[in-house]
């Protein structure tokens, strides 16, 4: 009994050793489209945020905004294969995109400041960043806070975090609320104080005074600083408790950018 194939068609394939070859191919990448391996996809973040939650990091919202940023769309073109690899990368002019465990580790401090409410849907609040960056940081913040004041002090990183964010705001439903300031961080941003939280992205021997006097009742700065000794930086912690008083903590070593003032 014939085939039914036309003999022009059979004739063909000989011709095409490769095609049974190109057709599975195909096949192939239509079954593995779904599960998502290019970079825009979450299935890729939510690997990143499973090694996350299995190294200790446990807040279900600081996990949940890693899940739906992108972190690829903040790093350079070169690096972007790394960008969901717990490293810090260069970003230019001498500045870093910190690794996740490290930001990771210090949000989830900011999200059990003492003044937070068990069942606060932004537990951030109003959020002061010093140093933007490359808004990866600024992005993940805004998920968990009522409104992000971000400062960058070099101009050129200003201007890429806002183009980054614009980037993000096309791509993800709603628009973070950030606002990014020019300027020197070391002054914090005392038209919008007081702040519930307060982060900052570089360390130097002391908290400058204007950061602690724009921190709320009920607030909390995280901010690597000198240990004092000369054996690097610690993740500091400083919690203004509703009766004004503040209190410091540390919460183990880092490594961060030097803390510079004024703007360039």
């Amino acid at each position: 009994m014939g085939s039914g194939r036309p003999a022009a068609s059979r004739d063909n394939l000989l011709l095409r050793p490769q095609a049974p070859l190109q057709a599975a191919e195909r096949d192939r990448k239509a079954i593995m489209a779904p599960q998502g391996l290019g970079l825009d996809s979450v299935h890729v973040r939510m690997r990143m945020v499973d090694r996350l939650k299995a190294d200790g990091l446990q807040n279900p919202r600081v996990l949940a905004a890693f899940a739906r940023v992108p972190r690829h769309l903040f790093v350079d073109t070169a690096l972007v294969n790394q960008a969901y690899e717990d490293t810090s990368l260069p970003i230019g002019l001498g500045q870093t995109i910190s690794k996740p465990s490290v930001v990771g580790a210090m949000i989830a401090l900011l999200c059990a400041r003492p003044g937070l409410g068990a069942d606060a849907t932004r537990p951030l609040g109003m959020c002061l960043e010093i140093g933007t960056g490359c808004g990866y940081q600024a992005a993940l913040l805004a998920d968990l806070a009522r409104q992000v004041i971000s400062i960058e002090r070099l101009r050129d990183l200003h201007l890429k975090a806002r183009h980054n964010l614009d980037a993000v705001r096309r791509q993800l439903p709603g628009s973070p609320d950030v606002r990014l300031v020019y300027g020197d961080g070391m002054l914090g941003h005392a038209p919008s104080a007081p702040y519930d939280t307060i982060i900052a992205a570089a360390g130097g021997r002391s908290l400058p005074q204007a950061w602690l006097d724009q921190l709320a009742p009920g607030g909390r700065l995280v901010a690597p600083m000198d240990d004092g000794r000369g054996l690097g930086q610690v993740l500091t912690v400083v919690d203004r408790h509703l009766d004004g008083r503040l209190q410091q903590t540390s919460s183990g070593a880092v490594l961060f950018v030097p803390l510079k003032s004024g703007i360039t």
